[in-house]
Protein backbone atom coordinates (compact mmCIF):
# COMPACT_ATOMS: atom_id res chain seq x y z
CA UNK A 1 0.00 0.00 0.00
CA UNK A 2 1.39 3.12 -0.98
CA UNK A 3 0.28 6.87 -0.22
CA UNK A 4 -1.34 7.12 -2.92
CA UNK A 5 -3.45 4.28 -2.87
CA UNK A 6 -4.77 5.54 0.87
CA UNK A 7 -5.73 8.83 0.28
CA UNK A 8 -2.19 9.55 1.91
CA UNK A 9 0.18 12.77 1.45
CA UNK A 10 1.97 12.48 -1.64
CA UNK A 11 4.99 15.18 -2.30
CA UNK A 12 5.08 17.03 -5.37
CA UNK A 13 7.43 19.59 -5.92
CA UNK A 14 6.10 20.64 -9.07
CA UNK A 15 2.22 21.43 -7.03
CA UNK A 16 4.48 24.10 -5.84
CA UNK A 17 5.79 27.83 -6.88
CA UNK A 18 8.77 29.35 -5.68
CA UNK A 19 7.60 30.96 -2.47
CA UNK A 20 5.99 27.12 -1.47
CA UNK A 21 2.23 27.90 -2.31
CA UNK A 22 0.26 25.36 -4.04
CA UNK A 23 0.45 26.31 -7.99
CA UNK A 24 -3.59 27.12 -9.27
CA UNK A 25 -3.89 23.62 -11.26
CA UNK A 26 -2.70 21.55 -8.11
CA UNK A 27 -4.98 23.53 -5.47
CA UNK A 28 -7.22 21.18 -3.72
CA UNK A 29 -10.66 21.59 -3.02
CA UNK A 30 -11.92 23.98 -0.76
CA UNK A 31 -12.74 22.18 2.25
CA UNK A 32 -8.95 21.17 2.10
CA UNK A 33 -7.92 24.13 1.26
CA UNK A 34 -9.26 25.93 4.53
CA UNK A 35 -7.16 23.31 6.53
CA UNK A 36 -4.18 24.34 4.97
CA UNK A 37 -4.64 27.79 6.13
CA UNK A 38 -5.04 26.59 9.31
CA UNK A 39 -1.88 24.77 9.09
CA UNK A 40 0.22 27.67 8.54
CA UNK A 41 -1.68 29.97 10.96
CA UNK A 42 0.39 28.43 14.02
CA UNK A 43 3.14 29.42 11.95
CA UNK A 44 2.32 32.92 12.21
CA UNK A 45 1.32 33.18 15.80
CA UNK A 46 2.71 30.39 17.61
CA UNK A 47 1.58 29.12 20.72
CA UNK A 48 3.96 30.43 23.95
CA UNK A 49 5.18 27.76 26.39
CA UNK A 50 3.88 29.75 29.45
CA UNK A 51 0.58 30.03 28.13
CA UNK A 52 -0.11 26.66 28.43
CA UNK A 53 -0.88 24.54 31.90
CA UNK A 54 2.21 24.05 33.53
CA UNK A 55 1.93 24.98 37.23
CA UNK A 56 4.26 23.13 39.42
CA UNK A 57 1.96 22.03 41.49
CA UNK A 58 1.40 18.77 43.81
CA UNK A 59 3.64 16.39 41.35
CA UNK A 60 6.42 18.68 41.47
CA UNK A 61 6.52 19.13 45.50
CA UNK A 62 6.50 15.27 45.18
CA UNK A 63 9.15 15.21 42.98
CA UNK A 64 11.36 17.73 45.13
CA UNK A 65 10.51 15.02 47.85
CA UNK A 66 11.71 12.38 46.24
CA UNK A 67 14.76 14.06 45.30
CA UNK A 68 15.75 14.66 48.65
CA UNK A 69 14.91 11.06 49.44
CA UNK A 70 17.91 9.51 47.12
CA UNK A 71 20.27 12.17 46.83
CA UNK A 72 20.76 13.13 51.24
CA UNK A 73 18.43 10.73 52.90
CA UNK A 74 19.48 7.49 51.34
CA UNK A 75 23.38 8.30 51.74
CA UNK A 76 22.62 9.26 54.93
CA UNK A 77 21.51 6.49 55.77
CA UNK A 78 24.20 4.79 54.39
CA UNK A 79 26.89 6.16 55.80
CA UNK A 80 24.61 5.27 59.30
CA UNK A 81 24.27 1.67 58.69
CA UNK A 82 25.77 -0.17 61.50
CA UNK A 83 28.66 -2.29 60.10
CA UNK A 84 26.79 -5.80 61.36
CA UNK A 85 24.62 -5.16 58.44
CA UNK A 86 25.03 -7.11 55.59
CA UNK A 87 27.04 -5.32 52.75
CA UNK A 88 24.53 -6.08 49.91
CA UNK A 89 21.65 -4.63 52.06
CA UNK A 90 24.11 -1.55 52.92
CA UNK A 91 25.63 -0.84 49.10
CA UNK A 92 22.75 -2.52 46.90
CA UNK A 93 19.37 -1.85 48.14
CA UNK A 94 19.54 0.86 50.33
CA UNK A 95 20.46 3.42 47.27
CA UNK A 96 18.54 1.21 44.31
CA UNK A 97 14.91 1.51 46.43
CA UNK A 98 15.34 5.47 46.39
CA UNK A 99 17.09 5.68 43.17
CA UNK A 100 14.08 3.33 41.74
CA UNK A 101 11.56 5.25 43.08
CA UNK A 102 12.83 8.38 41.86
CA UNK A 103 12.63 6.93 38.24
CA UNK A 104 8.90 6.48 38.49
CA UNK A 105 7.97 9.62 40.34
CA UNK A 106 10.01 11.52 37.59
CA UNK A 107 8.16 9.78 35.11
CA UNK A 108 4.33 10.25 37.08
CA UNK A 109 5.30 14.16 37.74
CA UNK A 110 5.71 14.82 33.93
CA UNK A 111 3.24 13.09 32.24
CA UNK A 112 -0.34 15.60 32.25
CA UNK A 113 -3.35 13.54 33.29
Amino acid sequence: MTSSDDGGYVHDPSAFDREGRRTADNQKGSADADDDSNDDAWLERPIHPEAGDREFGRRGWVLVGMIVLAFIVAPGLILLTPPDMDYWFALLILPLLPATMLALTAVWATTRP
